[in-house]
């Protein structure tokens, strides 16, 4: 199988998680420059810039993102700063879950969670998935997953 790409709608995802934290960034300057007497374009100016940053980073993010099932394992290539490769073997995979939340479900998008035996918080997240590509990319690594821990049973 050839590397897989996310949902191009995922950035709408992204750009509007985006925008929420470039509002809450502005918040502290709205209230300092109603204490201290800060212009009043600051909160605007802060909220700017972040909200910037966050549509390159979501951007930049989407370009990045991508994954791959092959005969042993999943492989996963994401990051804007850093690259992180990650690969789980498809015997440590445990159980496998999609899900759709609030914004995913208002731009027609969903998840799949893949969870590995190891320590806590041992979790991969394929995001920018159509409801019905979850669902299918979950049950391929479940079969997977089920083939593989026979094959490397004792």
């Amino acid at each position: 199988m050839t590397a897989q790409s996310l949902h191009p709608r995922v950035r709408v995802v992204w750009i509007l998680r985006a925008a929420l934290v470039a509002l809450v960034a502005a918040l502290p300057f709205a209230a300092a420059a109603y204490v201290v007497d800060l212009p009043r374009w600051t909160p605007v100016a802060a909220g700017g810039v972040v909200l910037v940053v966050g549509v390159a980073h979501a951007i930049l993010k989407y370009r990045r993102w991508s994954y791959e099932i092959r005969e042993d394992a999943l492989y996963l290539d994401r990051g804007v700063i850093t690259q992180v490769r990650t690969t789980v073997p498809l015997v440590r995979i445990q159980h496998v879950d999609s899900r759709r939340g609030p914004i995913e479900r208002g731009v027609g998008l969903a998840s799949c969670v893949v969870y590995t035996a190891g320590s806590r918080g041992a979790d991969v997240r394929i995001p920018g998935l159509t409801p019905s590509g979850a669902s299918d990319l979950r049950e391929e690594l479940k079969r997977l997953a089920i083939r593989a821990d026979g094959e490397d049973a004792v």
